[in-house]
Parts: C-alpha cells; structure tokens; sequence
C-alpha cells in the first residue's frame, strides 16, 4: 500500500550562500510511503504511520541539519520516513521556491 504525505512545510537554514545561511527558508516536503496494508483493514492509527508524527520529525530534522543543498535534504526527509515502522520504502521530494530570480522552484528526490 502507498501512502502520501504532501505539502509538510519547514522552515529551515537552507542554501550556500551568504545570504541563505543568515535566515530561515521555507521548504515543502512531500513523502510518498511504501507501508504495510493492515490498517486498510483494521482501521487503526496504530497499524499505520502517524503522519503528524512524521511531519514532526521530517520539520526537526531538516531545522537541526542546516543543509546546504535540497538534496541533502531530500535524502535526509526520506531516511527519517524510512525509520518509521512499518514503512517498507520511502521517497521524499524537497522543493525550494523563489530563492533564485527566474527560476519559480527545484526540487529534488531521493528514494530510500
């Protein structure tokens, strides 16, 4: 079964340059899960993975890491869902916008 988690807004130290290393960043973060199907039967938070849980997590890792670059925060955001039980396999996508004239976002994907 698959489970996604879209839009967990993080607010975060983000970037190379001077500038981007002086101030907080918005990134969204998205996970797709590859999870245990048992809650689909039981109906039960407890078979299945918490996503307010996961948000938490992902947004305090990513705010401790002070990542450089979007991929790094990608593979971070996809390790912290992988460690989640009950999570098969995870893929995170970081997208940063408006950091750069021209260019409304990148975004980078890892898969764990």
């Amino acid at each position: 079964m698959e489970l996604q988690v879209k839009g967990i807004e993080v607010d975060c130290v983000i970037g190379e340059r001077p500038d981007e290393r002086s101030r907080l960043q918005r990134l969204s973060v998205d996970v797709r899960l590859t999870i245990r199907d048992t809650a689909a039967a039981t109906d039960r938070l407890g078979d299945t993975v918490d996503y307010v849980a996961l948000a938490e997590r992902i947004r305090g890792r990513l705010a401790e890491a002070k990542c450089r670059m979007i991929e790094r925060a990608a593979a971070i955001a996809a390790e912290e869902a992988k460690a989640f039980p009950g999570v098969e396999s995870a893929e995170a996508a970081v997208t940063k916008s408006g950091s750069v004239p021209g260019i409304g976002a990148a975004t980078a994907v890892f898969k764990a």
